[in-house]
């Protein structure tokens, strides 16, 4: 049986491989966690981790193949994607993993494509009967304007615009740009985590609170048990094609409890250790239904009202 768990681009997920690694211990004592990285010598999370393998950008052709080698012979049950980038390949070819015994967690492509396509998740968000900013034809827009790429990431390239003096004709024109409603700064962002099982249907569900974000990942939040939960139970309570974590991410009028919805993304979250510390164990989660092919009931057993600060940390080498 195949009891190793392996996490992609980890990068600076430390509290992520270290959750992994706690739970996957508490059932399979002498199972490892791995982690790829394009430089995972420079990699924290490569660090803490049971082992790290080196692997190439996720454009270059051989990289799925140096992925699958690697789960062959390092007795990966589970595949856990962490970044925008390797989630469409990785969804085309989840197929090919699984037909050896092996999980990528990773959502249906049609769904994968809805998220990382922001023009198409508004689609979504519409049949979710979920509010969202209004999209601007870039022939009729109307300032003051948010501008951001469709397939962006971490915020890059997102940009606030006031008015027509300050659009610029290199982010009019650029093909992958889209425009919509500038939400008033009186609105807060909410990231949403969410654990959807094999079908496709809800077990966990818990709204944070961004409180400050840096890099495009937040370094202070809180989690809220409110009226943003009550407002998404039913409308996300089943998802097709969704499998494992997602994670939406919302405006939120908390004086008009009013709600917009923003991007979705089929994969963990850079704040979700706050959700893990609160109680949403989606390690285990995924452990329980992947690896002991156990059936999961909803669970809404977590701690709201629970504040994470965050704080640079260190990890020595020494040559």
């Amino acid at each position: 049986m195949r009891t190793n768990i392996l996490v992609l681009s980890a990068g600076r997920r430390v509290e992520l491989v270290q959750a992994f690694q706690f739970e996957l211990k508490q059932v399979f004592s002498s199972a490892l966690v791995f982690c790829t990285d394009m430089y995972p010598e420079l990699s924290a999370a490569c660090q803490v981790a049971d082992g790290f393998f080196q692997v190439p950008h996720v454009s270059n052709p051989d990289y799925l193949d140096k992925i699958l080698e690697l789960c062959f012979q390092n007795n990966i049950s589970l595949v856990i994607p962490t970044i925008d980038t390797e989630l469409l390949l990785l969804a085309e070819n989840r197929k090919r993993f699984s037909d050896i015994g092996i999980d990528v967690i990773i959502s249906d492509l049609s769904l994968v494509e809805l998220c990382r396509d922001k023009r198409k998740t508004a689609t979504l968000f519409e049949a979710l009967n979920v509010d969202q900013p209004a999209i601007f034809d870039r022939d009729n827009l109307s300032f003051p304007l948010f501008c951001k790429p469709y397939d962006g990431s971490c915020s890059v390239g997102a940009v606030a615009i006031n008015s027509p003096e300050e659009l610029t004709k290199d982010l009019l024109t650029n093909p992958k740009n889209i425009f919509m409603e500038l939400v008033p700064k009186s609105f807060s962002e909410y990231t949403v985590d969410a654990y959807y099982d094999k079908s496709g249907f809800l077990i966990s569900l818990i709204p944070r609170k961004r409180i400050e974000v840096r890099g495009g990942e937040v370094s202070k939040g809180v989690t809220r048990k409110n009226f943003v939960y009550k407002y998404l139970l039913d409308r996300v309570s089943h998802l097709d094609g969704a499998r494992g974590c997602i994670t939406f991410q919302f405006f939120v009028d908390e004086i008009n409890q009013s709600i917009k919805g923003l991007e979705i993304n089929p994969r963990f979250g850079g704040g979700y250790p706050l959700s893990y510390d609160a109680g949403a164990n989606f390690p285990l989660y995924l452990i329980s239904e992947y690896m002991l092919d156990k059936q999961l009931v909803f669970n809404d057993c977590w701690e709201a009202n629970l504040t994470m600060l965050r704080y640079d940390a260190k990890v020595l080498l020494r040559e």
